[in-house]
């Protein structure tokens, strides 16, 4: 299976963590804010949509079933997932 830049990007940070993750919670390592970022810096738009297109991202790695929830969202934090043998086989290719 074909990944996208992105896709292999965070499933590669999902795969590498000993523990199940929130997805969302490599979005800023994936694509980090300039110094000095607020919603008046005229990157800000810009930034916000590509942090939305991540989510796009991990909807698809679930629908690919690449990765799987493996402690569901609690109101407090988003669903905890890992990658599943077809997701690690994905990278391996």
């Amino acid at each position: 299976m074909a990944l996208s830049t992105d896709e292999r990007d965070l499933l590669t940070l999902i795969a590498k963590s000993p523990e199940p993750v929130v997805m969302s919670d490599f979005f800023h390592e994936l694509h980090p804010a300039e110094a000095g970022m607020n919603e008046h810096h005229p990157g800000h738009e810009a930034w916000l949509l590509r942090q939305m297109e991540w989510y796009g991202v991990s909807v698809g790695l679930s629908q690919q079933d690449l990765v799987r929830v493996v402690i569901p969202a609690n109101g407090e934090r988003g669903d905890m997932v890992e990658p599943t043998e077809a997701g690690r086989a994905a990278l391996a290719v």
